[in-house]
């Protein structure tokens, strides 16, 4: 009887063409990735790959064989995730992708706390600016929005993603107080260049009545990072459009001031993303838990919605 592992290092070798790529979906090193397929190719006798310094191909038996055996190493998977979290406590290399902001803010403070409760889960937490694909590139969970949903993947909104305006009490002393999202024009912009398309954002702004009004925020300060961004506003450089969420501490202190309370931008939900298994791993299942308790503990949904103004 082959092992599981021998058996997941050949199937996620093959879907991604490389030991490498493998290895980061698995926890391993690729070496490691290597001898796993060897050993499977040497039990069964058959050649699998050909391979070349450039990258993996699979022999006509290594198709036939993975054709054979994919669907049935995912319901393997499940049965042994779920046997496990009858038998113990979740359990495994915890690979989570979050906005470097966001984490820094909310889900690093969590983690003595989940460390506690779950010490056998080894938290493998990735922070940066894009959406991650979950399935090819093995992460068990993202956080954030405007995440596509690829096949295997579903989404648990949490809370909204809502766009407000914001500056230092320094910047605005002796200006005059915007009561349109039209009148930021007036005002030095800080704004986003997004790194995916190379475009500036530029937001629609509604009121908690229905109406909508564009923004027309002056590209003075072009930034490519939102905890940049705030720091720029933090500095006194002009207006910016955040996340809520990006902001919070500083407005609940006083350092950041909300223009146009009762606008706001709808930039969708944040959201948790985690691939649609039948039977979830206990680590996957106890983080996402974990996470959904402390959004409702500290009221997270209602404090993030903009809207509230």
């Amino acid at each position: 009887m082959e092992t599981l592992a021998n058996l997941e290092s050949f199937v996620r070798s093959a879907e991604t063409g490389s030991f490498s790529a493998a290895a980061r979906r698995l926890a391993l090193t690729p070496a490691a990735v290597s001898r796993n397929v060897a050993m499977l190719e040497r039990n069964i006798g058959v050649r699998l790959f050909q391979r070349s310094t450039r990258k993996l191909t699979l022999t006509e038996a290594g198709e036939r064989f993975l054709e054979a055996i994919g669907g049935n190493l995912e319901a393997l998977q499940a049965a042994i995730a779920s046997v496990g979290a009858d038998q113990g406590e979740p359990a495994g290399v915890l690979k989570v992708s979050m906005a470097p902001s966001f984490g820094m803010t909310y889900l690093l403070p969590l983690l003595p706390a989940f460390r506690a409760r779950y010490p056998q889960v080894r938290p493998e937490w990735h922070l940066e600016n894009r959406s991650v694909d979950l399935i090819a590139e093995g992460y068990d969970v993202a956080i954030g929005g405007g995440f596509e949903l690829s096949s295997g993947v579903v989404s648990r909104p949490v809370a909204p993603a809502h766009i407000i305006a914001v500056a230092s009490p320094a910047y605005l002393a002796g200006r005059a107080v915007p009561t349109s999202p039209e009148e930021l024009a007036d005002f030095d912009g800080i704004v986003m260049r997004s790194t995916r398309t190379g475009r500036v954002r530029h937001w629609t702004m509604r009121d908690v009545a229905g109406a909508e009004m564009a923004a027309h925020l002056p590209e003075t300060i072009m930034l490519n990072d939102p905890a940049a961004m705030r720091e720029a506003a933090l500095l006194n450089q002009g207006v910016a459009l955040l996340a809520v969420p990006d902001v919070l501490p500083w407005l609940e202190r006083g350092e950041l001031v909300r223009l146009l309370p009762r606008w706001y931008a709808d930039a969708g939900s944040i959201s948790i993303y985690y691939a649609s298994r039948t039977l979830l791993p206990g680590k996957t299942r106890a983080f996402i838990d974990f996470v959904t308790e402390t959004f409702a503990r500290e009221r997270l949904a209602e404090r993030f919605a903009g809207s509230l103004g």
